[in-house]
Order: C-alpha cells, then structure tokens, then sequence
C-alpha cells in the first residue's frame, strides 16, 4: 500500500468519524460508521509508516 492510498483511507475515514456526510437511513442500520471510521483510520496510520519504511529501505540511484 502506498502513501496515496493511505491518504485516501484516512480522510473516508476521518469523513465517516466526523458524520461529515449524510448517509441513507438503510445504510446507518446495517454499518456502525463509527467503527469503519476508525478502521480505516487505523489501516491509513499502518499503511503509511510501511509505506515510509519500505522507502527508507531502498538503495539510493545512482
């Protein structure tokens, strides 16, 4: 994964924490927003230090 869909991740998640867009009344009773909010938060904070990692890792081109 790598740094672009980390940012991705993190603002449908910072999106769905903060209620920032209104979903339809059969999509709220079946997902906790809540919970996927913080799930793809929590991918995007993981994926993006991997992501950082990973790069670190590479040898310099010549």
């Amino acid at each position: 994964m790598g740094i672009g869909i980390s940012v991705v991740l993190l603002i449908i998640g910072l999106v769905l924490l903060t209620h920032a867009v209104v979903l339809p009344d059969s999509v709220t009773q079946h997902v906790a927003t809540d919970t996927v909010g913080w799930i793809c938060v929590i991918v995007a904070i993981i994926g993006f230090a991997v992501a950082l990692l990973a790069g670190r890792n590479r040898a310099p081109r010549a």
